[in-house]
């Protein structure tokens, strides 16, 4: 059976209409004999670089020399890639025998699991098996009740930058958004927090207090960017040696400082990590579909970023980039998304726009978008498939243009998959 027929089986099990908690979670963990157990956690939370940052922290960990489990969500183009160990996704066969596993387990409980919980538990047991010293462990939604947190205290909580998100179910304000992924910090652990907003600061200070967990706030002041461009981003933090980090975008070097804080906090509990394994950790770091510069002349850029903080971010990264150059865009959005304002945020730096249909029945349709998007004053074509979009936008650039495909993760898996890159 392959990932995808694994994926369909689990995904049948949808989390809607199901009371968010932990119990379920805890009751399939205890059916498989618990095997989060036996595991050591860097569990890490966030609105936006929460994946960014355990991909770096786990490369910087392999570096290290330690088995590293990497969990994250969601998948690009295959479903084994939520699940990796020192960089290289569970094969189907595992994945199918585990997942049989735990969907048996699963049949036995009274409220059966949702997908999300199922797929934690795939990747517990395979962690477990495998025999890995550490897992960077991203949270799916929120913290407090997200399935991952039926961990014991981890090695460290991690807490990156936090926006107005899923607030029907975590919150309408900052402060009570943080309360909910504060809830991954327990007694025992320590914590790091990629420094914000007052309110948030406050409100994590203030969980660590009452569980008397040492806090560490990343210090941007101590940051200093040495170069920047296509090649990647060379910088120093705390006083370190010279850092080289491959992962475009100046958003990239916050997430950098978590990590090396969260080493930092790894260090007091007892771990060795050399600050040449952090150097070469950082080097290596991969996080694909993430303004992922993918071929030059003309430069193709995908970028996953699907809320309008992350199209912010974008258009920061690409006019640092490219300086008044204008690009052309490939975007698919989906409807429910605030589409308008992310799109928004990239139209002054377009010259045409090439738009399609993501795979999925959230999907914006690509003629509309167009229509939308002409009557901004930027031209804009419309085309069915994500592979004639991409021919689309390729002919439309000179050799010296740029080309940013974005707008939708499903979008950029598929593309990543039609240029031979998974």
């Amino acid at each position: 059976m392959t990932g995808e027929a694994v994926a369909a089986r689990v995904h049948e099990y949808a989390w809607t209409g199901h009371k968010p908690g932990l119990e379920r979670t805890r009751a399939l963990l205890a059916a498989l004999g618990n095997p989060e157990a036996s595991l050591k956690f860097v569990h890490i939370t966030g609105s936006n670089g929460k994946g960014s940052t355990a991909a770096m922290l786990a490369s910087v960990l392999t570096a290290a020399g330690r088995r590293t489990g990497l969990f994250t969500s969601p998948h690009l183009y295959r479903f084994n890639e939520r699940f990796q160990i020192d960089g290289r996704p569970i094969p189907d066969d595992a994945l199918t025998r585990i997942a049989e596993r735990v969907l048996a387990a699963a049949d036995t409980l009274g409220e059966h699991p949702t997908e999300f919980e199922l797929m934690t538990a795939i990747g517990f047991l395979w962690f477990a098996e495998s025999g890995c010293d550490i897992v960077a462990l991203e949270v799916g939604l929120g913290g407090r009740l997200d399935s991952t947190n039926a961990i014991p205290a981890p090695e460290a909580a991690v807490i990156t930058n936090i926006g107005l998100e899923h607030t029907a179910l975590l919150g309408d304000t900052l402060a009570a958004i943080a309360r909910e992924k504060a809830g991954i910090i327990k007694p025992g652990c320590r914590a790091v927090l990629y420094a914000q907003s007052r309110e948030v600061e406050a409100v994590v200070a203030r969980v660590c207090a009452e569980k008397e967990v040492p806090l560490t706030v990343t210090d941007p002041a101590r940051l200093t960017p040495l170069s920047s461009g296509l090649d990647g981003q060379r910088f120093t933090y705390r006083g370190s040696a010279p850092l080289l980090l491959p992962l475009l975008g100046e958003y990239q070097l916050n997430n950098a400082m978590t990590v090396l804080d969260t080493v930092g906090a790894l260090r007091a509990r007892g771990w060795s990590i050399s600050d040449d394994a952090v150097a070469r950790g950082l080097a290596a770091a991969r996080w694909p579909g993430r303004l992922e510069l993918v071929r030059r002349h003309p430069d193709l850029i995908i970028d996953g970023g699907h809320n309008p903080q992350c199209a912010q971010a974008l258009a920061v990264s690409l006019r640092q980039l490219y300086g008044g150059r204008k690009l052309i865009f490939l975007i698919g959005v989906l409807a429910d998304k605030d589409w308008q304002h992310m799109v928004g945020e990239v139209l002054p730096l377009a010259k045409r726009i090439v738009t399609v249909r993501p795979e999925s029945e959230r999907a914006k349709d690509e003629n509309e978008l167009a229509a939308w998007v002409r009557a901004q004053g930027v031209p804009a074509e419309a085309h069915a498939t994500i592979g004639e979009a991409l021919d689309a936008a390729l002919a439309l650039a000179a050799p010296d243009d740029a080309v940013c495909a974005w707008g939708s993760l499903y979008s950029v898996g598929e593309l990543r998959h039609l240029l031979g890159l998974c």
